[in-house]
Parts: structure tokens; sequence; C-alpha cells
């Protein structure tokens, strides 16, 4: 570095203060260090991708190295030794890689992250011999160090296991008061799995201290104290897997809505942000997670596209994103592997993803949609620890026999749990490897259904005991993802989480406590408001290109046509699979004409992240319009282009157009006329508006579909996945029509039609 060693890195803090991406952090000291000294030639980043492997990164001037073995060269040295290495002359270093013949000496600094973890290297080199000493390696050892090391912003309001524990042993000990006692509670402890009547919980620091029989000694003048008055004290709900984006809403609204019903941990895959925004959105939606009152663990998402060749999102993850993200604070694994195919066949990118997962200590979630149970163990020996794609009890069973747990899932359109749970209560399966999970919710079922206190409910519904039910919806997910020290139970040391209830079997949700405080009572939050606030660059991603027509929405039929054979999504009610249906259909003026009569409507996909106008049309059936309208959607999983569905070219143009005016959302037009509008304006997916004022205006939405004939359960949900190419049987996507169960696009009219 210059003499000014300050001066430099004073600047580079300044400019690097608050960004969190690293690569955009790299980038920016490599260009400020090249312009800062003339001894530098060369400066630039390697960064660790894989295991034992460097990789080029940002940087400043001639060419690099591409990779380099941590076995290689200098960087490799820096980074396997884990130490600064200063060489006066690089010909004298062994195994030095020329990757420029100008370089005459050269320094290489580790770069450590939080936990101590080398992530990369710092390159310089310089075309003078000797030019960097001891005082060169200080002032980058420390400016890395305060890029990159920074500490993991901790949770709000919580302390390590490790910073408390004295506390927590003090108050268990009868020589230290808690925070919190909650008396006279029926404690549900779902380790012994019974109800234990007559017992008192402490809580100090945000965690269990003590539980028991008597806490009398814990209770102090400061302690809040909370007669439970002989009501169950059950441990606080786990959503093992589910969509934030699904709710309509941003993270800190989604929390609002769900506290009052006993969610107080979430697991939460972004994918659908990532198919917009790419590691940008992952990483803005990790940093509204860590700004939570309660626990939300985010599962970077694995596949962006979700099936390669079949679909065009608006950005794509690549295994050294994964990579990257497996460093993050509060990433607590890799989001479901949707490719399936790509598992079962051994895709590189897909093992590498999983490889990195794993790699890190972290779980890898699955998803397994396919109806063909052989192709079960291929997918487990790939590294999947569970599924959630199930629909029979043979695909639960199917999932545990081959060590995956099975997750049951109730969401807004998903009634999946009744057909799987006899697993457990017919077959007699080990409840242990069942979880329950939402997936998918909007808004309006948060709202006004509930949430996990639903899902729990419906399961005790469908026979399972409460117990087990609970069970399934704490302890059992934190084990899965190696929590079970943390969270899921009411047992010293663990977050304190809990619910007050009445009944077990109706489960009112009468008193929710996250980490010791009270956050919600009577279905009420008493949470703060939030402060999160997304940035401008989420907020502009619909970009169509151009205006469209009823006439974009015309499909041509062959040269003399008078009636054609088409292929046509077939809507599942209360499921996430399709069916590939076929029906004859009328042309008229040389165009295919749609069907009321058999329900045949047209679907068109609308490019929307790249301005390309593009337009591709199909055919779909059963949602029962049976009027002239249109229902138009930025939520498209999982590429999230804009997907409308109507019985009106006129009115499919006109909704289509106003999405690209509001920036994202869902419209219904019945003959041209605006019915409904629910604004989405972060990445076309989600509101930061209250979730009420997002559940009334998707309610609005709901009406305006059933006005126009559509009486199916939850058709939004129907409606949003229709461009899902990785779930069975037919879907559309920019690209075409797609058959899922081969994996390939298809045509729409059939030759012999």
């Amino acid at each position: 570095m210059p003499k000014s060693h300050a001066e430099v890195s004073a600047r580079i803090l300044a400019l690097c203060a608050g960004e969190r991406d690293r690569v955009a952090l790299m980038a920016t000291i490599a260009a400020e260090l090249y312009q800062a000294d003339e001894r530098f030639d060369w400066v630039g980043f390697y960064r660790v991708t894989e295991p034992g492997l460097l990789r080029i990164g940002p940087y400043q001037g001639g060419h690099g190295c591409l990779t380099i073995p941590f076995n290689r060269g200098v960087c490799g040295a820096a980074a396997r030794e884990r130490r600064t290495q200063l060489v006066d002359d690089v010909e004298a270093f062994p195994g030095h890689i020329a990757c420029a013949t100008s370089t005459r000496s050269e320094i290489v600094v580790p770069v450590f992250d939080a936990t101590g973890a080398v992530i990369a290297v710092l390159d310089i080199d310089s075309d003078q011999p000797a030019a960097f000493d001891a005082e060169d390696a200080a002032a980058l050892e420390d400016l890395m160090a305060q890029v990159f090391s920074a500490p993991a912003p901790a949770a709000p309001g919580l302390q390590p296991w490790s910073a408390v524990a004295g506390e927590l042993v003090a108050v268990a000990a009868g020589r230290a008061k808690a925070d919190l006692v909650i008396r006279n509670c029926a404690w549900v402890n779902v380790h012994s799995r019974e109800v234990i009547p007559g017992s008192d919980i402490a809580i100090k620091a945000g965690r269990f201290a003590a539980c028991g029989p008597d806490a009398s000694r814990a209770i102090g003048p400061e302690t809040r104290v909370i007669d439970a008055g002989g009501r169950y004290l059950i441990p606080g709900l786990c959503d093992g897997h589910m969509h934030v984006e699904s709710g309509m809403l941003t993270v800190s609204q989604f929390v609002r809505a769900v506290v009052p019903h006993g969610t107080t941990s979430m697991f939460v895959d972004p994918h659908e942000v990532a198919n917009v925004m790419g590691l940008d959105g992952v990483r803005l939606m990790n940093d509204e997670a860590l700004a939570q009152p309660v626990n939300i663990f985010v599962q970077m998402p694995s596949c962006a596209p979700s099936a390669p060749g079949l679909e065009t999102p608006g950005a794509t993850i690549e295994p050294a994103d994964v990579a990257e993200a497996m460093t993050w604070p509060n990433i607590i694994g890799l989001g479901e592997m949707m490719n399936y195919p790509g598992v079962v066949h051994g895709d590189a990118k897909m093992l590498a993803e999983i490889a990195a997962t794993q790699a890190a200590g972290k779980t890898v979630g699955g998803h397994f949609a396919s109806p063909a149970l052989t192709d079960s163990p291929a997918y487990a020996a790939g590294g999947p620890a569970d599924d959630h794609e199930g629909t029979r009890e043979e695909d639960a069973i199917a999932r545990v026999r081959q060590g995956m747990r099975a997750m049951l899932r109730l969401g807004s359109a998903w009634y999946d749990v009744k057909a799987q749970i006899t697993a457990v209560t017919e077959r007699g399966l080990d409840p242990r490897n069942f979880i329950l999970c939402t997936d998918d919710c909007h808004s309006g079922t948060l709202v006004n259904d509930g949430h996990m206190d639903r899902v729990v409910r419906h399961a005790i519904d469908c026979g399972l005991d409460p117990l087990l039910a609970l069970q399934m919806a704490t302890i059992n997910t934190a084990t899965h993802f190696g929590l079970e020290r943390e969270l899921g139970s009411i047992t010293p040391g663990r977050r304190a989480d809990c619910i007050l209830t009445s009944d077990l079997h109706a489960l009112p949700v009468e008193v929710v406590i996250a980490r010791g405080v009270v956050v919600a009572e009577n279905g009420r939050d008493l949470l703060p408001p939030p402060d999160f606030a997304w940035p401008d660059r989420a907020r502009a991603t619909v970009h169509m290109g151009r205006s469209l027509g009823a006439a974009d929405f015309d499909i041509p039929a062959p040269a003399g046509a008078n009636r054609v054979r088409a292929r046509v999504i077939g809507v599942v009610e209360n499921q996430a699979p399709t069916r590939a249906l076929e029906a004859e259909l009328p042309v008229v003026d040389g165009i295919v004409g749609m069907d009321g009569a058999q329900d045949v409507c047209q679907i068109a996909l609308v490019e929307r992240h790249r301005g390309t106008g593009g337009v591709v049309n199909g055919f779909v059936s059963g949602f029962r319009y049976d009027v002239p309208c249109a229902v138009a959607s930025t939520v498209a999983h999982d590429s999230h282009h804009m997907i409308v569905v109507g019985t009106s070219k006129a009115d499919m143009a006109a909704a289509a157009n106003r999405l690209a005016e509001a920036g994202g959302g869902v419209t219904v037009w019945r003959e041209g006329r605006e019915l409904a509008l629910v604004p989405l304006p972060i990445a076309g997916l989600m509101s930061d508006a209250p979730a009420a004022e997002v559940a009334a205006a998707a309610e609005g939405m709901v009406a305006a579909m059933l006005a126009c004939g559509c009486d199916v359960n939850n058709a939004y949900m129907q409606h949003s996945l229709l461009a899902l190419v990785v779930i069975p049987a037919l879907r559309i996507s920019d690209l075409g029509l797609v058959d899922v169960t081969r994996f390939e696009r298809t045509d729409l009219l059939l030759a012999d039609g």
C-alpha cells in the first residue's frame, strides 16, 4: 500500500459501508487499490468456490488465471496455510504460477469471514522486485478483516446460549431471578410426549432457564409473572418449509400476520425472489429475516432456473452463489432441490450445489414431484434430506424408507396431510420422521384462517394424536435442521418460544411468547412497526418491452384446418400437479378458438424480465370461467414472468398492460373493466403494506374471480403455479409448452388434429 495506509483504507471503508455483497465489495477494493499505488501492477481476488479451489473474482489489470488449486502457487499457499505470503521474487517461489510474465514480486492475503473460514485471497502483483513489506501486509490484513470478518448481526434481543449459560444456570439453581415466570401451566413436553400439570417455567435472557414444579425461587421484584391458570403451554410452532413470497407480503409483514397464530420459527426458501433478482434478492430477504423478533431461517435457493432449458428466469443461481451464501449468517441450508431429474441423472451443477451445502454442514431441502417411486433411492442418494411434494400415503412411506423426512403440507391450495398422515395413524411408521408445513399460504389464508395452528388442527382432525401433531410442528422440525438444542421445545437453554392455549384439540392461540417476550395476545400482534425498507431496484422489475393487443394472444391454426386437436393444461383442485388433457377446438378465420362448453380457455406466458415482448400461448381447463374475462399475475412460479388466463383476448391484453403500469401484482378484468387489483410492487411478488390490507385486496381478487364464474378453491394459487415446470404433468413457460413427465418441450397442437 502507499505510504498513507490509513488514508486509502478509510476511503475504501467509506465506499464499502453498508454493502454486504462480497463480489461488489471485492470489485470496489480491487479498483481502489489498483489506482492507489504505482507499485501495483495487478490487483484482484480469487474466491473459494469449492473445497480446495480458488476461482478468479473481480480484478484490475491484465488477465489472471481462471482457477488455482490450494496446492499450487502463491495464492494456493495463502489459502492453504491461512497466512499472508510475501514474495520478493516470484521466480524463486516453488510452484509459482506465471499468470503474467511482467510479475516480479507478489503479496497474497487470505480473506476470512466472521466464522474464521477462508473465503478468498487478495492477490497483488508488482512489476518491481521486492515491492512489498510487512507494513503492507499488516495494513491489507487489517482492511480485509474490517470488510469481510465483521461479526454476524445478532438476532434482536437474543444472545447465544454460550453467552448466557451462566445466567440460566444461576436462575435454575435459585441464585438469580428470572425475567419472566409462567406459573401453574400444563407443560407440554415434546421430548417425552406428555403433559405435566402444575408446572412453572422460568425464562431468562430470552431462553428457558428452568422447567419444573416450582419456580418461586426465580421470582424477584423485577420478574414478570404470568399465571397460566392451568392452561397448556406448548412450544412455539415451526413451519419447516414455506415461501414468504406466496403470502404476497414482505418478511416483516408476514411475521406480523403469523405471530398471532403461534408461529415463532420459519424455514423459508426465497427462490421466488431469487428467480427475479438473483443473489441480491436472497441477500435482501436474509437481511430482513435477521431483523425480525422471531426466528426466520433462510434456505439458499437451489434452482434458478428450476429446470434449465425449459424456462428463462430473471436471474440465475450458480454453485458459486450457493457456496458464498453458505458463509452468511442465518443461512440454514439449501432450498428445495426442484430439478429432481438433474439429481437422479447426476447433473454436475446440482450435485455441486448439494456438495457446497453439505461441506458447510447444512441441510439440503428436497422437492421430489415425480410419481415414479423407483427413482426415490437415486434422489435420496444425491443428498436431499426431505420432501414436501407427496400427495399419497405411498409417497410419504417411500421418502421415510429412504432416510428422508416427509413434510406434509397444508397451504392455501395444497391439502396433502390427510392422504399421507395415515402412514403414521394406520401404518404405524415412526412419527419422528414426519414434519408439518405450509409451503404456500396467501395473505387471505393467513389473516382469516391461520398459519401453522391451522395445519396442526387439521392434522388432529385427520386422526393424529395432538401430542404427535405438536411434535411434527416443533421438535421434529428443529431436529431436522440441527437446531434441537436451540428451539422446538420447552426445555432449559432453548429459545423461549411458547404458546398458552386452553384446548389441545381446538388449539386456540391465546398468548404467544417469542424469545421471552409476549408478542401476541388473543389474535392481536404486539410487535413494533417494521423498519426494514426494500430498495428501489427491487421495485422496478416488470419490463414487458411493449404494450400488448388482443392479436398477441392469437394461436394460428394449420392452413386449411376447420378444427384442431390441442394439448390442454388441466387444473386439479387443491393439488399442485396438473393433468395433460387434449381437446378438439374450433378454428375461425385461421385462428384456434376457445371452447366454453369444454371449459377450455386460453393461457399465456408474457416475458417480463428483459423486455423482449415475447408471448407464449396455450390452453387451460378447470377454472370454470363463464364470461369474457382475464386474470393476470406477475407471480408465476418459478420463473415469474407474467401469466395471463382468460376467455377474452382483449381483456387478457388489458390485464397484462395494467400490471406493467402497476409494477407487478394480480389483476382481474371482465368485459373491458378492471374488477380487482392486488399491487405487488416488490419484485412483482410482494407488498410491504400491512397483511390485513393485502388480504382485503386478495379477497377482492377472489370475489372478482368468482364473479367471472371461477369457484375453484384458492384458484389464484392454482393460477400462479401453471408455469411451474418441475411438477407434472403439463405446464407453460416462456419457451413453450412443457411436458413435465418427460422434462421436454412439446407442441401445443397435435399432428392428427
